[in-house]
């Protein structure tokens, strides 16, 4: 174990760069891709999050520029297919893709999604707005399809609160006829 010792007594200073936030990258990567123009996101770390946001990017035919922490997008040539399980499983946050895969075509079919393992993290709140906006939803053999013939605003009640699924609502709503109240 790596260990940190601070020393007290004397004066800070200096300047560092602090690198973008994860959770909120990885939930403006798959945003991207509901805008017809090109995207701009900056301060965008280089973690293998981002790295496998990109891979699927990559695979549905967006074109992805980075440079440095500033990652540009262009969905113009996107092509909404199925996500696979080896590629959904990198990361817990590639179930974003649901939602605005949902909202941009009306369908979306993914495998499950990965990530760490920190105790039981369904994405059943998830699927419930899906629900509620319109969405028909199955399952088999762990691969999802969410597919409505509209979307329309919703209230929405969560049963506790989660940041995931406020979001994943959110980008399956942002193209949504009429207005989506999320509460909880």
């Amino acid at each position: 174990m790596k260990m940190l010792e601070v020393t007290g007594g004397n004066t800070l200073s200096g300047c560092i760069r602090i690198s973008g936030a994860k959770n909120s990258a990885v939930a403006l990567i798959p945003a991207a891709i509901l805008s017809d123009e090109e995207v701009t996101i900056c301060n965008v770390p280089d973690i293998t999050d981002t790295t496998a946001l990109c891979e699927i990017l990559d695979y549905l035919g967006v074109s992805v520029k980075r440079a440095s922490e500033t990652m540009i997008i262009n969905a113009q040539n996107i092509e909404n297919k199925e996500i696979p399980e080896k590629m959904a499983k990198k990361l817990r946050a590639s179930y974003y893709f649901m939602g605005a895969l949902l909202g941009k075509y009306k369908k979306v079919t993914m495998a499950l999604p990965g990530g760490c393992s920190i105790g039981s993290r369904p994405i059943n709140l998830h699927l419930k707005g899906f629900e509620a906006l319109g969405a028909k939803i199955t399952m088999e053999n762990n691969v999802y399809t969410v597919e409505a013939n509209e979307l329309k605003g919703a209230n929405i009640y969560l049963d506790f609160a989660s940041v995931g699924a406020t979001i994943n609502i959110m980008l399956a709503a942002v193209k949504a006829k009429g207005t989506t109240i999320i509460e909880n």
